[in-house]
C-alpha cells in the first residue's frame, strides 16, 4: 500500500530528527514534500493519458444501442404513421454498432505525434522541475551553513573583543594604559554586538527558508551537518586547465534543448493534422441486431456503412492553420539558436566562477593564517609596551573578515559547482 506524500514527509523527519540532516537529507524531504515537482509529474501523468487516448483512436469503436420511438398514427389511418421521416407507428432498436476509422489522411497519425510530443516535452518539464529544486535546496542548505559560520565567527570575535576590553579596562585603572585604548577596545566589542545581531538574524533566516522546503513548522530549529570545515572537492582535470580545456558544447546536453525538440515535433505534428484537412478520410461502420416494428428474432440483421470525405472547397483554412504551425516551428528553432547563445555564456560564466573560488579557498586559507598570527603578535606587543590598541582592534577586525572570506569562498565554490552541472548539462 502507497503512502501519502504528507505521511512519506512526516516519516522522514521523525527518522531523521535524531541526527544532524545532510544535503541527500534535506534534497529527500523536499522531494516527497508537494512541491513544484508534484505538479510537473502530476502535468506528466496527464500527457501521458493523452498518448493512451491518441492511440486508441486507431482501434475500433464499439457500442450498443436501445430504444423505442412511438410515431403517432394519421387519424383517417390508424395504421399510418404521421411523421414521415420515421418508420413505423412503433419501431424497437437494438444494436451492436462497430466502427472503424482508415487514417487515410495522416490526423490519426499526427494526433499520436502530437501527444507524444506532449508527453516527451512534459517529461522534460519533470526533469527541469527536479533540477531546479534539487539546486535551490542546495543553494539554501549552503546559505543557512554559511551563515550560522558566519554568525560562529562573528561571536568568536566578539569573545577576543571582550577579554581585550576586559583587559584593557584593567590596564587603565591600574594606570599602565591610555584611556583612548580603553574607548578603542570599547567601540570595538559594542560593533561586533551589533554585528552578530545581525549575522544571528540572517542565520535564522536562512535556516526558515531551508525548512520551508518540507514543512511548514520551519521556526523549529534546524540541525544541519557542518561541512564546511571539511575537504572541498577537487576540480577535476578537465577543469584544471585554461579555457577551453573542457568540452565547449557540453552545454548542449541541458534539459531546455529536449523540451524543446519536443515542443518542435509537437508544432510540425499539428501542421500535419491541420494539413490533413486537405486529403480523404475513410471510415467504416458495422451493425448488427434489430430495427423493426415488433421484437422479433427473424427481423435481425446487419448492415455496413462506408464512408470516405473528400474535401472539396476548405482548403484556404486548413493551408492557413498548416502554416500557422509551420511559423511555430521557425520559432522554435529560433529560439533554440538564442537559447545556446544564452547558454553558452552561462556555462563559461559557471566554469570561470568554479576555477575562481577554487584558487580563492587556499588564498583565504592563507589569510586566515597569517591574520591569526597578526593578532597574536600584536596582543603581545600590547602587553609588552610596544603596540597600540589600534593594531589589535585592527588586528581582530582582519582575523574576523578573514575567517569569514574563507567560509564565504568554500560555500561560494560550493554552490558554483551545482551551477556548473546545471550550466554543463550534468
Amino acid at each position: 500500500m502507497s503512502l501519502s506524500r504528507p505521511i512519506v514527509v512526516l516519516l522522514l523527519c521523525m527518522r531523521l530528527h535524531a541526527q544532524p540532516l545532510t544535503l541527500q537529507d534535506c534534497l529527500r524531504l523536499a522531494v516527497a514534500a508537494p512541491s513544484s515537482v508534484s505538479l510537473a509529474r502530476q502535468e506528466s501523468e496527464i500527457a501521458r493519458h493523452g498518448v493512451t487516448q491518441a492511440r486508441a483512436r486507431f482501434l475500433p469503436q464499439t457500442h450498443v444501442t436501445t430504444g423505442f420511438v412511438y410515431n403517432s398514427p394519421r387519424r383517417d389511418d390508424r395504421s399510418t404513421f404521421s411523421f414521415i421521416p420515421l418508420n413505423a407507428v412503433r419501431e424497437y432498436i437494438g444494436l451492436f454498432s462497430a466502427g472503424q476509422e482508415f487514417d487515410t489522411s495522416g490526423r490519426l497519425r499526427a494526433e499520436l505525434a502530437r501527444a507524444r510530443a506532449g508527453r516527451d516535452a512534459a517529461g522534460a518539464n519533470l526533469a527541469i522541475a527536479q533540477r531546479e529544486l534539487k539546486r535551490a535546496v542546495t543553494t539554501a542548505y549552503y546559505r543557512a551553513l554559511l551563515t550560522r559560520r558566519l554568525a560562529a565567527v562573528t561571536n568568536h570575535a566578539l569573545a577576543e573583543s571582550e577579554s581585550f576590553e576586559k583587559r584593557t579596562r584593567l590596564l587603565f585603572e591600574a594606570g599602565e594604559s591610555a584611556k583612548a585604548d580603553l574607548v578603542k577596545a570599547s567601540a570595538q566589542t559594542a560593533f561586533l554586538r551589533q554585528s552578530l545581531n545581525a549575522t544571528e538574524l540572517e542565520a535564522r533566516t536562512a535556516s526558515m527558508e531551508l525548512a520551508s522546503f518540507w514543512t511548514r513548522e520551519v521556526a523549529a530549529p534546524l540541525e544541519l551537518a557542518d561541512v564546511l570545515d571539511q575537504p572541498a572537492p577537487e576540480l577535476e582535470a578537465s577543469l584544471e586547465s585554461g579555457p577551453g580545456a573542457a568540452p565547449a558544447a557540453g552545454f548542449l546536453r541541458r534539459l531546455e534543448f529536449n523540451f524543446l525538440d519536443a515542443q518542435k515535433r509537437g508544432f510540425t505534428a499539428e501542421a500535419r493534422r491541420e494539413k490533413a484537412a486537405l486529403y480523404p478520410q475513410a471510415s467504416l461502420i458495422f451493425q448488427y441486431g434489430i430495427d423493426s416494428v415488433a421484437v422479433r428474432a427473424r427481423d435481425r440483421g446487419y448492415a455496413a456503412y462506408i464512408n470516405l470525405n473528400i474535401p472539396v472547397f476548405d482548403w484556404f483554412k486548413a493551408r492557413s492553420a498548416t502554416r500557422q504551425f509551420e511559423f511555430r516551428v521557425q520559432q522554435v528553432e529560433t529560439s533554440r539558436a538564442i537559447t545556446e547563445r544564452t547558454f553558452s555564456k552561462e556555462y563559461e560564466t559557471a566554469l570561470a566562477r568554479v576555477r575562481q573560488f577554487h584558487a580563492q579557498i587556499s588564498l583565504t586559507r592563507a589569510q586566515t593564517d597569517l591574520a591569526q598570527e597578526d593578532l597574536k603578535l600584536s596582543r603581545v606587543r600590547y602587553e609588552g609596551g610596544e603596540g597600540s590598541a589600534l593594531d589589535v582592534v585592527t588586528a581582530q577586525n582582519g582575523l574576523a573578515q578573514a575567517r569569514a572570506n574563507y567560509y564565504t569562498s568554500v560555500a561560494n565554490y560550493l554552490n558554483a559547482r551545482v551551477d556548473l552541472e546545471v550550466a554543463s548539462g550534468r
